[in-house]
Formats: structure tokens, sequence, C-alpha cells
């Protein structure tokens, strides 16, 4: 299991916490740092849709000037989350060919079995 987000994220160090005390192992790899493929976040938008994967709440995303904001198809939105990892909702849970974007509920539940 792969494990992508932010060292200084909150709902990220949740999850490595719970996942930790599942006794899960799992790879953690800071997009920011590590940084993140194109090819890597289109698979994750065609898995689970551009428009889940992009973080509009981030302060990213709203320092960007409005005309790379205004009218976001596909193609430019994977753009910007490779350009700018911090706009990739986190966490990003990559196990096998599934993909998994947040921690909720049902994440929680299908990882820690």
């Amino acid at each position: 299991m792969k494990l992508y987000g932010l060292k200084n994220c909150d709902t990220c160090r949740k999850a490595m916490k719970q996942l930790d005390a599942a006794g899960v192992n799992y790879d953690f790899l800071d997009v920011r740092d590590d940084g993140v493929s194109k090819r890597q976040v289109m698979d994750w938008a065609k898995a689970v849709g551009w428009e889940k994967l992009l973080n509009r709440a981030s302060t990213t995303w709203r320092q960007l000037p409005a005309d790379e904001k205004d009218n976001v198809d596909h193609s430019q939105a994977v753009r910007l989350m490779a350009d700018h990892p911090t706009l990739i909702k986190r966490p990003v849970v990559q196990l096998g060919g599934d993909v998994f974007i947040g921690w909720k509920k049902e994440t929680q539940d299908a990882l820690l079995k």
C-alpha cells in the first residue's frame, strides 16, 4: 500500500496513526517533497474522477490566478495537480489497482479490516 500526502497534513497524520495502530504496512510519499508525476495524477483522476481528486478548498487553489481556475476541465486539472501537488486531496491511498481519496469512513472501512 502506498499513501500519498503531505507530512504536515493533519488528515494524513491521522490516517498514518490509524494504519500504524492496525498494523497495516504502507509506504508514505510526500507529494511536495517526493513529487508526483503527471502519469500518476492521470491514473488517479481516471480511477476516481478529477473532480474528486482536485482540492478546490486548498490555499494553493485560492492563490491561483482566475484564468487558471475558470472552466477547468480534465486535462487542465491534471496539469494543475501535477504542477501543484498540494491541489491533490489527501491522502491518496493506492492498494493494488484500487485508489482511495481522503480519509472518510468508507476508506477506513476498506483499509482497516
